[in-house]
């Protein structure tokens, strides 16, 4: 089946078969990064441009990767380097943008909903890339990829959510697509870090999302166990007393891990602040694949790119 959107602006937006085509289809570019010539020419003659308000490793690192193993044409702007500092509105940086013809825009900005604006008013595929505490889609795509690889399933498997949720735009675009897919999401971490209305935010789907009573109870039997970074450039107000006894009573260590499926698998969206929100034993340790989701993005964002900027 063809991907029906012009742009990837959240997971909300997506059906469960336009997952799996996305899915899918980044199993058909798992292969090339693993050759000795990590590049095919499928997107030649395309240009995708990575437009980056925050600070990112990972998703800028990988998106620009994919764009060059496909054999486009990667162009990388920050705030810091664009005329944003001068004064220039972000329709307008998306305007002049446009005038020079790309074919896919990629952006990460600290509103939600930013890309949903530059969508509006260019023609080029837009991407988002994370909007303030909104939507990750590309980062949920890469966490369902891991973890169908690994347990060869996402519908029936429970996943277990953790930390800050409230601020997590990566809890938001994964909560819609296991549920989505058919998984039972709970979603765990101190009171004032968890949403309120989760009916409303998550609409009903396959699968179920609720809230735990303590991080113990989300992990107990779980199958997949997501660790959240706390996201303090989001945060206004004391949400905890210290990051000592947030790692005490919310942090992930072995002890916890214990309570979970003897095959459990442990993923993090990254970055990882060691010794707060999971203890170093656990990322380092056999049930980790936090650095398989690092890998399997180049592979998800090569499919996206490829079914929104036109492949061969």
């Amino acid at each position: 089946m063809p991907f029906k959107h012009k742009d990837l602006l959240g997971i909300e937006d997506l059906g469960s078969e336009e997952i799996n085509l996305i899915l899918d289809t980044a199993e058909t570019f798992r292969d090339i990064n693993q050759r000795q010539i990590k590049k095919v020419p499928t997107l030649r003659g395309k240009t995708v441009i990575n437009l980056f308000f925050e600070a990112s490793t990972r998703t800028r690192t990988s998106f620009e990767i994919a764009a060059k193993r496909l054999s486009a044409d990667a162009i990388n702007i920050s705030a810091s380097t664009s005329s944003v500092v001068k004064g220039e509105t972000l329709i307008d940086t998306a305007l002049n943008l446009q005038a020079m013809a790309p074919d896919a825009i990629v952006i990460r900005h600290p509103s939600s909903g930013a890309p949903h604006q530059i969508a509006k008013v260019v023609n080029a595929a837009v991407i988002n890339a994370g909007d303030g505490a909104h939507e990750h889609p590309t980062q949920a795509l890469l966490d369902a990829w891991t973890i169908r690889q690994k347990k060869g399933r996402i519908a029936g498997l429970k996943v277990a959510i953790i930390g800050d949720v409230l601020h997590s735009r990566v809890a938001r675009s994964n909560a819609h697509l296991l549920t989505k897919m058919g998984a039972h999401v709970v979603l765990a971490g101190p009171r004032t870090l968890l949403p309120l209305g989760l009916d409303k935010i998550i609409p009903p789907a396959a699968g179920t999302i609720g809230l735990a009573e303590n991080v113990e109870a989300a992990i107990k039997d779980a199958d997949v166990v997501m660790m959240l970074r706390i996201q303090m450039e989001r945060q206004s107000g004391g949400f905890f007393p210290t990051l000592r006894e947030y790692s005490i009573h919310f942090g992930l260590n072995r002890r916890r891990l214990e309570m979970a499926k003897d095959d459990v698998i442990v993923l993090h969206p990254g970055p990882i602040n060691r010794g707060v929100e999971i203890d170093s034993d656990v990322v380092d340790g056999p049930y980790s694949l936090i650095l398989d989701q690092v890998n399997n993005g180049v592979a998800v964002r090569m499919a996206v790119l490829y079914l929104l900027a036109g492949g061969d």
